[in-house]
């Protein structure tokens, strides 16, 4: 795809658990690749269900729905090229697919298939610039955090390695039970696993 500054590619950084929705959602989080902006965009629980069982690198033993629909595109001799989130409207994100051949217009998806899709695909995701100047952000590092930093001790430093070496062990047998319980296709537990890991995760995005 030819440079266009109009567009700024993104990377997922993680998901998160998102109050914007009454019951409680869903947010995919998207950072610039050359900078520190991100941007969050509510999703379903399905979807962000796909996007995590991808991101942990889980193979289920029977298609999802964006598996089939990889499987059709490929079938025809098709990939995806791109995805971009082109739009923001009255609270509502909007997006496009690009497949391989310029016959082909872009096709309209809601956000959260598109990125879906481009996880299958391992094709670039792209977001409007002017998304990104109007509502993305930079987290910031408050002075307290910095000063507690500045101030710990060895004793500290050690205590916290210690302390991440436990939630990292405790990450990783999540992840175990949670391709456990993917391959008994236990969706319902595999759920409640996904949100417990990124609960933990979600406390290293700031």
């Amino acid at each position: 795809m030819d440079f266009d500054k109009n567009i700024t590619q993104v990377e997922i950084f993680g998901l998160t658990l998102s109050s914007s929705l009454s019951g409680g959602g869903y947010a995919v989080i998207l950072k610039e690749i050359d900078g520190e902006r991100r941007l969050p965009i509510v999703i379903g629980q399905f979807e962000a269900q796909v996007i995590a069982i991808h991101l942990e690198g889980v193979n289920p033993p029977r298609p999802l729905t964006h598996d089939l629909l990889k499987n059709f595109i490929e079938l025809f001799g098709f990939s995806i090229e791109y995805v971009t989130i082109t739009e923001l409207r009255d609270s509502t994100f909007y997006a496009k697919i690009k497949i391989d051949n310029d016959a082909y217009e872009e096709i309209d998806a809601r956000p959260s298939d598109a990125i879906a899709l481009a996880l299958k695909f391992n094709a670039p995701i792209f977001v409007a610039t002017s998304i990104l100047d109007e509502i993305g952000f930079v987290p910031e590092i408050t002075d307290e955090k910095k000063s507690d930093k500045d101030n710990m001790t060895f004793d500290d430093e050690f205590a916290e390695e210690n302390d991440t070496d436990s939630v990292q062990k405790k990450l990783e047998q999540l992840k175990k039970d949670l391709e456990e319980a993917v391959t008994n296709e236990d969706y319902e537990k595999a759920a409640a696993l996904r949100d417990e890991i990124k609960k933990i995760e979600i406390s290293n995005l700031n």
